[in-house]
């Protein structure tokens, strides 16, 4: 049976690579399900062109980077960072012509990361999201990106969900038999959803105690903003503060690929939180198997149904700000937050 096709948001900005990815050898990228190839000019200007010449549909990812053009490998058609073409061997009139152009997306490169605007042709509406923390005096930095094979709202709220910590990451973080009765404060504005936890001590998991030995009170928030951000942010005692930011890119409907940059300020040594990554990596891989076998079980059924309770804080609005913002249905950009209280034990 076919499974249910997830929201398509695509006047929005999207990761596609790291900066450092992106050089004079063009890589492809795709983003719902479309083929994109990146490339960086003699200038430094990074290009995203549809990977498919216009001129005989050939992929343009097996073309040369000319100066400030990418050329393409089958006549040698030469097309700039917004698809403009420049250059056609042999012809001896303008090259450039409205049917002869490449489909571009436009490109935003910042803090190390480049930004794709979904829909190719169309001009952006906003700014790429910032990430608050990258770079910051007195911060240990850690970026990564990973894979899944689920929805962009499936990843979201796993990224998101705390219930399931104790289950599927028993002991690395919380434990299925040490509860704590804590509240819950879920706002949700027009674009974003933000989930407070009050009154939780420190888990009791083995990153837990590496990141706080000393214990103390727990602040954590978790956000999600449009059209796929994530973001997790702990304080943990009195110099403890810990950031996890991903942007989730579509590569296609049921494959996701998160981007994550990740700012760590403690006590401890820096060099600590990179001996803690491959802990960090264990658990997605616990969650990349969770997530495979819930879109399995999808495209098996050919449909999702859910049952949701009150302690299912965030994923149930991150998929209504995700229908809307499909519809272009954002509502009043400055109403009061809808926010709800839920008491909860973790």
């Amino acid at each position: 049976m076919n499974a249910p096709i997830p929201p398509r948001i695509r006047d929005a900005w999207y990761v596609l690579a790291w900066s450092h990815e992106v050089g004079r050898k063009p890589i492809v990228r795709k983003l719902y399900g479309e083929p994109i190839t990146l490339f960086r000019a003699s200038n430094g200007e990074v290009g995203a062109l549809v990977d498919r010449c216009p001129h005989r549909g050939v992929p343009l990812s097996g073309g040369v980077v000319v100066g400030d053009r990418l050329q393409c490998p089958y006549h040698g058609w030469e097309f700039t960072c917004s698809g403009r073409c420049e250059a056609i061997p042999s012809f001896l009139g303008d090259p450039d012509h409205v049917g002869r152009r490449a489909q571009a997306h436009a490109v935003r490169e910042q803090q190390g990361v480049v930004w794709v605007w979904g829909r190719a042709g169309a001009e952006p509406t906003e700014e790429p999201f910032h990430f608050e923390y990258a770079g910051r005096a007195g911060y240990t930095e850690i970026r990564h990106d990973v894979q899944a094979d689920a929805t962009v709202h499936a990843v979201a709220e796993n990224a998101l969900d705390v219930p399931h910590t104790a289950y599927l990451h028993g002991g690395l973080f919380r434990n299925a038999d040490v509860r704590n009765r804590i509240t819950a404060e879920v706002r949700r504005w027009h674009d974003h959803v933000e989930c407070e936890y009050i009154g939780e001590p420190r888990p009791t998991g083995i990153v837990a105690r590496i990141l706080s030995p000393s214990g103390g009170i727990v602040t954590h928030y978790d956000r999600f903003f449009l059209p796929s951000i994530v973001q997790v942010e702990y304080r943990i005692g009195d110099e403890n503060h810990f950031v996890i930011t991903a942007a989730g890119t579509p590569a296609d409907d049921y494959d996701t690929r998160l981007y994550a940059v990740v700012a760590l300020k403690s006590r401890i040594p820096g060099f600590v939180f990179r001996v803690l990554k491959p802990l960090g990596l264990r658990v997605f891989a616990q969650d990349a198997v969770i997530l495979a076998q819930q879109t399995e079980n999808t495209h098996r059924f050919g449909e999702e149904v859910y049952a949701s309770t009150e302690v299912d804080l965030i994923g149930p609005h991150i998929l209504k700000l995700m229908r809307r913002a499909e519809r272009g249905d954002l509502g009043p950009q400055k109403a009061e937050p809808w926010t709800r209280s839920v008491e909860m034990d973790v």
